[in-house]
């Protein structure tokens, strides 16, 4: 399948900012048999005095940008071309959770996607003893482990309320699980919680959803702005399997990947700072079209 993509974010200051610094992680990925970056540009106004691109430890493509000019606004403007394919459909040979921890303890690398960084905790993921409970009252220590990712996805897209006004980009999965509302950040870091409290591994994936739904199907929540869902790894045999909780389905051609880490943190599509004082306001709009 093939999509164009447009993304514009922009930013009003209260006060000219006469400095800034952000790390940017908007250029869809490039990822052998799955997802091939045909064209693509991230254009900025105003042009900054520095700008380099440069990959991070999980492989993911960031543009450092540094301002020393006064300004009052900035965009960021991405336009890309992206094919993506479809995920083959597989048998579950994933083993029962309880031989999970026996799996773990045979992989050694620390390489960026080896499990090992998507167990504990992270800055955003507390393995709090509320997710845990409830991930143990959906499934059982027989349950296949890919079974007990689409089990506990599917139990919090039935109990949780997707909110666009419920929750901000600072609120945590605990507070967005007591109060069962949130959007697809929240939907995802409760998943992880929920995961890695069971000894599954689980990651974050920042990326965009088809703006346009085939005939027929239902318009996916989270298309008018960049979109999350989980990544859990499965086992030896299956390894690394993508799902989205905010609208329970397997991720698939209708999904494009932007980047990979192990919460919001590690994927934050604008990160930085600046000198400033007063207020702000930001915009985004995403356009995912299919060609």
């Amino acid at each position: 399948m093939l999509y164009d993509i447009t993304l514009s974010i922009t930013y009003e200051y209260e006060s000219p900012a006469n400095a800034g610094r952000h790390a940017l992680r908007l250029m869809p990925a490039a990822i052998h048999g799955e997802q091939r970056l045909i064209i693509g540009s991230l254009d900025l106004d105003p042009l900054p005095e520095e700008r380099f691109d440069r990959v991070d430890f999980f492989a993911n493509a960031v543009t450092d940008v540094a301002y020393r000019t006064p300004h009052r606004n900035i965009a960021f403007n991405l336009h890309a071309r992206i094919e993506r394919t479809a995920a083959p459909v597989s048998l579950d040979i994933s083993p029962p959770l309880s031989q999970m921890a026996h799996e773990l303890a045979g992989i050694r690398s620390l390489a960026p996607y080896e499990p090992a960084h998507f167990l504990d905790g992270s800055p955003r993921i507390t393995l709090d003893r509320a997710f845990t409970n409830y991930a143990l009252d959906v499934i059982d220590k027989n349950t296949s482990v890919q079974a007990a990712v689409e089990a506990i996805g599917q139990a919090l897209h039935r109990d949780i309320a997707f909110d666009a006004e419920a929750t901000t980009v600072d609120t945590t999965a605990l507070d967005a699980f007591t109060n069962r509302h949130g959007v697809c950040q929240d939907f995802t870091h409760i998943m992880i919680s929920c995961l890695r409290g069971i000894g599954i591994p689980a990651g974050y994936v920042s990326g965009f959803l088809r703006t346009y739904p085939p005939e027929g199907a239902e318009r996916l929540e989270g298309a008018d702005a960049m979109h999350a869902w989980v990544r859990a790894w499965c086992g030896v045999e299956i390894g690394w399997v993508e799902y989205d909780p905010t609208n329970a389905l397997r991720v698939g051609q209708d999904h494009i990947v932007v980047a990979r880490g192990r919460d919001y943190g590690d994927v934050a599509p604008v990160k930085g700072v600046l000198r400033s004082y007063g207020g702000q306001t930001t915009n985004q709009s995403v356009d995912v079209a299919p060609l």
